[in-house]
């Protein structure tokens, strides 16, 4: 199935520009992108949905990030600032097909508008109601619901993927590891941000359905043997690790706690800062010094990868 530019008005679309294979969700159907909508056969849908098996994640989490996580956290601006530098400096591709897996609100979306204009941007999550909210925010980008472990899309076909503290989500992150290779074309580049520290797993991971948190040395070495070249390893938040770090000896010792107190306390350590000044300007000096250095600890493992 074809992808391609149906109207005038569908030129404005990154996807339109570029000719692009997606399978169809429905066996002899055709799927084409008309610059706001997709038709199969003679349907139309705003999101392409294939079958999702996540319990990794779920709509009421989905919520709670929405509720405390939002666009000018500091945290959140921080990660989707180091994903777009990382996209900027190892990208070479004049105009890059990217994919935003969890892209749920579309704020890193909405960032690599801005900075990577020329680019053909794809969002997709595993789940259909932030996909809807984000359909109508902006009209002319393609969508799709699926899990990354099953991924739809064909070999070869993407020149960038972003995940941003999804792996850890995923029972099998090999196997989406294995997937987010196989879709990219040679060359092209992952970007992949998750929690770091397993001796700090705790009931905030716990309440956010985390199966895991990562040595980053583990994480480099995953994504080695799914056949990437690492071309950058470092953390995030690395200024403020160790009040990151008692904060997480504290919750350990919540866990004999009631769970309306756990998630009472989680809730409230999730906004408590978001929005600091003084946090925004750490971050943004850690991501400065960053460019030259890999820091050793922090509260995020990040990685670049190239397949080769």
């Amino acid at each position: 199935m074809l992808l391609k530019p149906l109207s005038t008005a569908a030129a404005t679309v990154g996807a339109s520009r570029t000719q692009m294979r997606f399978p169809s969700p429905r066996d002899g159907s055709s799927v084409l992108w008309d610059g706001s909508a997709f038709s199969i056969g003679n349907d139309f849908t705003r999101i392409l949905s294939y079958n999702v098996d996540a319990p990794g994640w779920t709509e009421e989490l989905t919520a709670l990030h929405e509720d405390v996580d939002d666009e000018d956290h500091f945290m959140s601006v921080a990660s989707r600032e180091q994903a777009v530098l990382s996209l900027e400096q190892w990208l070479d591709v004049q105009e890059p097909v990217i994919l935003d897996v969890g892209c749920s609100t579309g704020y890193t979306l909405a960032l690599l508008r801005h900075r990577m204009p020329q680019a053909v941007l794809l969002g997709a999550d595993c789940v259909r109601r932030p996909l809807e909210r984000l359909g109508r925010t902006i009209p002319d980008l393609p969508l799709f619901q699926f899990d990354i472990t099953h991924c739809p899309l064909e070999s070869d076909s993407v020149d960038g993927v972003v995940l941003l503290n999804i792996l850890e989500h995923i029972e099998d992150d090999r196997r989406a590891v294995r997937q987010i290779r196989r879709i990219l074309k040679p060359g092209g580049v992952a970007v992949i941000e998750v929690p770091a520290g397993p001796h700090l797993y705790d009931i905030y991971d716990r309440r956010l359905l985390h199966y895991r948190r990562y040595r980053l040395g583990d994480l480099t070495d995953l994504m080695r043997y799914a056949g990437f070249q690492v071309i950058r390893a470092s953390h995030l938040g690395f200024f403020f690790y160790p009040a990151f770090w008692l904060a997480k000896k504290r919750n350990r010792r919540l866990a004999g706690s009631t769970v309306e107190m756990q998630q009472a306390t989680i809730d409230r350590d999730m906004r408590l800062a978001g929005h600091s000044r003084a946090l925004h300007s750490l971050m943004a000096m850690e991501r400065t010094l960053g460019r030259s250095v890999s820091y050793p600890v922090g509260v995020r493992c990040i990685v670049a990868c190239r397949k080769v």
